[in-house]
């Protein structure tokens, strides 16, 4: 329990308390709202607890994580680099191997005897040289 009262913990269990609080009493705002006849508000008074609820959750899988988690005074002092593969325990996990990585295979492109875009490039050009025109205004 040490783990979880350390300072950066101690600021998330507080962050976690003021954005719960925050999102109930804007859920509660919300209701008011739409008890006075804002209809849209009724949406928004659901929207905010789920947005409290999913900040809990969030929350308690940090602590369920951070409990499983072997602290560094319990680890040894020499860990074997590889566990035995007759290890029942661990015989059943798989290996996380390193990604392979791929080859890239250029994108095709236009040759320069590509005449839809020579005629582009020409009109580019051309706007480029004009710059008060129009594109209507383009003579090809």
């Amino acid at each position: 329990m040490k783990r979880l009262w350390t300072p950066g913990w101690i600021v998330r269990h507080a962050a976690m308390v003021v954005l719960v609080v925050a999102f109930l009493a804007l859920g509660w705002w919300q209701v008011s709202r739409a008890a006075a006849g804002n209809a849209i508000s009724w949406g928004y008074a659901i929207e905010w607890p789920v947005f409290a609820g999913f900040v809990v959750f969030v929350w308690w899988r940090e602590v369920r994580q951070t409990l499983r988690a072997p602290s560094a005074d319990d680890a040894p002092a020499t860990a074997p680099a590889r566990p035995a593969a007759s290890d029942p325990a661990t015989a059943t996990r798989a290996e996380v191997r390193r990604p392979v990585r791929a080859s890239r295979v250029p994108a095709a492109t236009a040759g320069p005897d590509d005449p839809d875009l020579a005629e582009y490039n020409r009109y580019l050009r051309w706007l480029n040289d004009n710059p008060g025109a129009r594109p209507g205004d383009y003579p090809g």
